[in-house]
């Protein structure tokens, strides 16, 4: 197995983690806050993709999937187009609705261009810094790990979400 086999399948996992999360719910489930100010799985997943479109996007050399595919429009969101819901509270993250098409349709995207890029990679890609704002300066594997891990807590709250709301019903 190599190391972008490694990086396939954590991709894959998170794929698996999201359709499990957000498939079967209506907007009105996936935009519901189990108690008020918290995420929504609407919030936790445009967030997690746009976190994954941003940072690989960004390693890979490539356009963002949100702008060049014409996701910021289809989502209509009251945010820069830059944004990626870090710092966002309670009042930012009651203003991400969406249906489970728009949401897979725009993660399956990004993902399909993140295991494009990831499935190409060599061992010897991911000592390449790619962010030198920290110390130490982040490395490509460090950047990728970094965005599977953030995207893997995301899918998880969301799944934990979907429960609640399920045994709500």
């Amino acid at each position: 197995m190599t190391s972008a086999d490694l990086l396939t399948d954590a991709f894959g996992r998170i794929l698996e983690n999201v359709h499990g999360a957000v498939e079967g719910l209506t907007q009105h489930e996936l935009d519901a806050a189990i108690e008020p100010g918290a995420n929504s799985i609407a919030w936790l997943v445009w967030h997690l993709t746009r976190v994954q479109d941003d940072h690989v996007a960004e390693v890979a050399g490539l356009e963002q999937v949100w702008t060049t595919a014409g996701w910021a429009e289809r989502f209509g969101l009251p945010f820069p187009e830059a944004d990626t819901g870090y710092g966002h509270g309670p009042t930012e993250i009651a203003r991400v609705t969406a249906t489970a098409e728009l949401l897979l349709g725009y993660f399956d995207a990004v993902h399909e261009q993140s295991v494009k890029y990831v499935a190409g990679l060599t061992d010897a890609d991911l000592p390449r810094v790619v962010d030198i704002r920290w110390d130490p300066p982040v490395t490509l594997g460090v950047r990728l790990i970094s965005v599977i891990d953030d995207d893997i807590q995301h899918s998880g709250q969301a799944a934990f979400i979907r429960g609640v709301l399920l045994r709500r019903r």
